[in-house]
């Protein structure tokens, strides 16, 4: 099963620290990027999430790779939302297990960072006035 993902359909966060369990290891440190009903001053109502999968699947792997090799854990998986969500949905889940706290903690800031930065996967925020507007992964306006 692959370690980076895009889901059209809720996130289940145990199911996906369960892909995470092992006997040897003694941490699995997990985020969960939720949508919120502002940003910049505005009320949100919902997002639409659309990404460019053959290359956002590419470097997700890719980064996932990078936490591997960087740090001292025994996987790492990161879960990405695309289509309409609404406030409270899960956006984004990052999962990381090692022997130790210190190397999961670090993987799974390393990989939310990193997939924030790189991967192409925009959103356009629907707010209360009416209005809506594209914002790159990292929050900037497109």
């Amino acid at each position: 099963m692959s370690g980076f993902r895009l889901s059209d359909t809720a996130l289940e966060p145990a199911a996906l620290a369960q892909e995470l369990a092992s006997a040897s290891a003694g941490a699995c440190v997990t985020f969960e990027g939720r949508v919120r009903n502002h940003n910049e001053g505005k009320t949100v109502l919902r997002l639409g999430y659309q990404a460019y999968a053959p290359l956002a699947l590419a470097e997700g792997e890719r980064i996932l790779a990078e936490a591997q090799a960087r740090f001292a854990i025994e996987r790492a998986l990161c879960v990405h939302r695309t289509g309409e969500l609404a406030i409270g949905d899960i956006a984004v889940w990052v999962g990381a297990s090692a022997a130790h706290r210190d190397a999961a903690f670090a993987a799974c800031r390393y990989v939310i960072d990193e997939i924030k930065r790189r991967v192409p996967i925009w959103k356009n925020e629907f707010y209360a006035d009416g209005a809506s507007g594209w914002l790159h992964p990292d929050g900037t306006p497109v």
